[in-house]
């Protein structure tokens, strides 16, 4: 995904990148102080092939304020990896909500991470979108309506704003109000990994 900038409109030309390209590090509320806590992969894997990968390796949580610290490894059924569900106001392996989480039009605008918000802005602030290459799990064609509306553009664009900021921000006092469970999960579409591998 790649926005460009001229004297016409702003344009944004869609990929067709998934949202598993921002799973490599997701904020997170902390389960024990409330604060920003980490998700990320566990050190010591192999270097990264593809981004579905991020949906079956092992995880890890850590949280540097308090060190609280927990790890996550993919369900196994039928001799497959299962993948984590992305998506939705609450991150897919350890099951906390999301960091970035802000109210915003009647909603919950959310980001995995500060480069998240960065293409979600690309994209919202556009005002000429080029579409992308039809990938059945390209991550622009599924935001929210709301959230593509030019009525609204001005609003989400604001909301980004304030999760750039939080991204910044770690402390339990920092959070959101909106950043708490709100029983919004992916849904799920089963997906399995056979690749033999040393996680």
């Amino acid at each position: 995904m790649s926005s460009e900038q001229s004297t016409g409109p702003r344009r944004h030309r869609d990929q067709g990148e998934w949202l598993a390209r921002f799973a490599d590090r997701i904020l997170v509320v902390c389960p024990r102080c409330g604060g920003r806590a980490d998700v990320t992969e566990r050190p010591g894997l192999p270097a990264l092939q593809y981004y579905s990968e991020l949906l079956f390796r092992p995880r890890r949580l850590t949280c540097a304020a308090c060190g609280a610290s927990a790890e996550w490894e993919a369900a196994v059924r039928g001799g497959g990896l299962v993948a984590a569900q992305l998506g939705g106001t609450e991150e897919p392996f350890f099951l906390r909500p999301l960091w970035l989480q802000t109210r915003c039009a009647g909603h919950v605008l959310w980001a995995y991470n500060a480069a998240h918000v960065d293409a979600l802005a690309a994209y919202v602030g556009a005002t000429l979108r080029e579409g992308g290459t039809g990938a059945t799990r390209a991550m622009f064609p599924r935001l929210p309506r709301w959230t593509k509306e030019a009525g609204h553009r001005a609003e989400v664009l604001a909301g980004l704003e304030r999760l750039r900021t939080l991204s910044e921000r770690s402390a339990p006092a920092d959070r959101s109000d909106a950043a708490h469970e709100h029983g919004d999960h992916a849904r799920p579409y089963g997906a399995r990994y056979f690749r033999g591998g040393p996680y």
